[in-house]
């Protein structure tokens, strides 16, 4: 009888694993759309998203999230140039939903001049650190800064690199990385700015959500962000505060992303 409750339990916890799966990939696009007649490089303005899960995207993707514009390009795996739909993010299978990518691009398309085409170049993994990303260590498969570098190729294959938007401090937010937090910042945009070709590239840093239940950590790191922007003047700050979780404490909403891509589409044309 112990055995049969057992397998009971473990039959309804596998179940509902399924049963999450299905949900969270039921509007991800069935058919990937090659671009055709991809603009002259001086026509495409290029931005990577880098960081940890909530730049990754864990949202759900929802039809909306899978309209598709000509003039937004993403990567595939293999990096070929695509129409960008939504989740841009292919490192984690099974984590990955909807980012904040699209709804930047798609704010960013309608107040920029209409020959410019923009590229959105995935670059995020969850549950990095910043001294990772620093010491090019390979998390969940991904080799974090010679992976940001070969993006950054890629981006300057095909068009002119505008920007890096960057979320990521959750994994920091503990008590001996906090302090280290800025001048880790410093140490790796320089070494993005220098991949990139750019001394002077902008680069966008959202905040931490105010949802989590280690929120006085979080608020540290943006303590710290916020310090660090008053060293480098092409950095810029995106607010976050109001913005929603999924309910895990952790991840921003569908509704939050989408937000947070407009913030961002916001913030560099406020500082063009």
């Amino acid at each position: 009888m112990k055995s049969y409750v057992l397998i009971l339990i473990a039959f309804i916890f596998i179940s509902g694993k399924q049963q999450d799966s299905i949900t969270r990939t039921q509007f991800f696009p069935k058919i990937e759309q090659r671009a055709k007649n991809i603009p002259a490089k001086d026509k495409i303005w290029v931005f990577i998203l880098a960081g940890q899960s909530n730049m990754a995207g864990r949202g759900l993707v929802e039809p909306q999230d899978t309209v598709q514009s000509e003039r937004i390009l993403t990567i595939n795996r293999t990096g070929e140039i695509i129409v960008a739909k939504e989740p841009l993010h292919f490192y984690e299978p099974s984590r990955t939903g909807l980012d904040c990518g699209l709804s930047f691009g798609k704010e960013l398309i309608n107040r920029i001049p209409q020959d410019i085409s923009v590229m959105i170049i995935p670059a995020a993994v969850g549950g990095s650190s910043v001294s990772q990303w620093l010491g090019d260590s390979t998390y969940r498969n991904v080799q974090l800064l010679t992976n940001f570098r070969e993006k950054a190729e890629i981006g300057k294959k095909y068009g002119q690199i505008k920007g890096i938007l960057w979320h990521q401090g959750e994994t920091d937010a503990t008590q001996n990385r906090i302090p280290l937090y800025k001048n880790r910042l410093s140490q790796l945009f320089e070494k993005f700015r220098a991949i990139s070709g750019n001394e002077n590239l902008p680069i966008l840093i959202g905040e931490l959500g105010s949802y989590s239940t280690n929120n006085e950590s979080w608020m540290k790191i943006n303590e710290q962000i916020q310090l660090y922007v008053f060293t480098d003047r092409n950095a810029m700050v995106v607010k976050t505060s109001d913005l929603k979780g999924i309910g895990d404490n952790e991840h921003f909403n569908s509704e939050g992303q989408r937000e947070l891509g407009c913030r961002f589409a916001d913030k560099y044309l406020q500082n063009l």
